[in-house]
């Protein structure tokens, strides 16, 4: 059986759950069109998180699927690093109140709760690995699952515990890397080594994610050994995004010229390696990428909040985290479904 069967897809396109970027009316779009949309919940209270499923159900029909990111509960509770100096000056010159939350993020396990209260055709995972009890647990209320890698050995893991399908995410993609073995950062594959190197070492059915903007691309990786393709930067500037204007105005920026379409893997907004466009804020620390005491995520990320809340609130790309893709010289203004018939015409 196929993936398309198996989730029910007219198209082998997959929306990447992008969390902060996704709302439930571009998720449904994309689920109506025939494509698998997506809803990054990693980032939402399970309240809310509740909310969003219970309205996607009401826009749609067709099966969508919720993304989650593993986090420890030493991760998701515990503030115990110190804030890198270089970053206690910049709040300090610019003054920004520096205030850090109770907790660096919000609890998985309360959110997988939510899953299992509220079944949902299609949950995807992220930043690490479930127990093969949990994937059950999903399976046996009609859940579907799928697994993130960026390492062979990764989607081998997801395999051997049940998975339906891996997403591979390759060097290329936007946004945050869902691996969590050193071997996936340390040597960051590009996708088709990566799709290749998977394909010889499982046969778990394969999502290919990274760089992908063109039904061309997508053709390419389906040749190359994947069943569907996830699409993430494609669909930041569309009109059912949630991206800020001026994130929106860089990525069109990037792809009109007006500025360099150059992106960058970096933890110093967050201290788990993430690709974005290059701004002032990478310039200017990145000698402190390789630094031994960059606290990891969430950690950083939870110190990094206020200084990209202030740059939002004060309409300064050069200081918020611009995810995107390799492609994102390719990106349109355009609504998610003049983005998804171009798609679907390329094919």
């Amino acid at each position: 059986m196929t993936l398309l069967n198996t989730f029910d897809l007219t198209y082998p396109i997959v929306q990447a759950p992008m969390a902060g970027a996704t709302t439930p009316e571009l998720a449904a779009t994309v689920s109506n069109f025939g494509g698998l949309g997506s809803l990054g919940g990693g980032t939402t209270a399970p309240t809310v998180l509740n909310e969003h499923i219970n309205t996607l159900k009401s826009l749609t029909d067709r099966p969508f699927m919720i993304n989650l990111m593993v986090l420890s509960e030493h991760d998701s509770t515990t503030l115990d690093n110190e804030i890198p100096a270089w970053l206690d000056e910049y709040y300090e010159k610019n003054n920004i109140d520096m205030a850090l939350p109770k907790r660096p993020a919000l609890n998985f396990s309360e959110q997988l709760q939510v899953l299992y209260d509220n079944p949902v055709p299609v949950a995807s995972f992220t930043f690490g690995i479930t127990s093969a009890e949990q994937v059950q647990g999903l399976k046996d209320l009609g859940t579907r699952v799928i697994g993130t890698a960026n390492h062979p050995l990764e989607a081998k893991a997801w395999a051997d515990i049940g998975v339906d399908a891996v997403c591979i995410q390759g060097s290329e993609a936007g946004g945050h890397r869902g691996g969590w073995l050193p071997q996936s950062a340390s040597d960051p594959l590009g996708l088709l080594t990566l799709i290749s190197q998977t394909r010889a070492c499982t046969d778990i059915p394969l999502i290919a994610a990274g760089g992908i903007m063109t039904g061309q691309a997508i053709k390419a990786v389906q040749t190359a050994g994947a069943e569907l393709a996830q699409i993430g930067t494609a669909f930041l500037t569309t009109d059912t995004c949630a991206i800020n204007d001026t994130y929106k105005q860089a990525l069109l920026d990037a792809s009109l010229g007006k500025r360099s379409s150059e992106t960058r893997l970096t933890r110093l907004f967050s201290g788990k390696q993430a690709r974005g466009l290059l701004n002032d804020y990478l310039r200017d620390f990145g000698q402190f990428e390789s630094a031994h005491e960059l606290p990891p995520y969430p950690q950083l990320n939870a110190m990094t909040k206020n200084l990209r809340a202030h740059a939002k609130n004060n309409l300064d790309a050069e200081h918020q985290s611009l995810w995107a893709g390799q492609g994102v010289a390719l990106v349109r203004e355009e609504s998610t479904l003049e983005l998804l018939e171009r798609l679907v015409k390329d094919l």
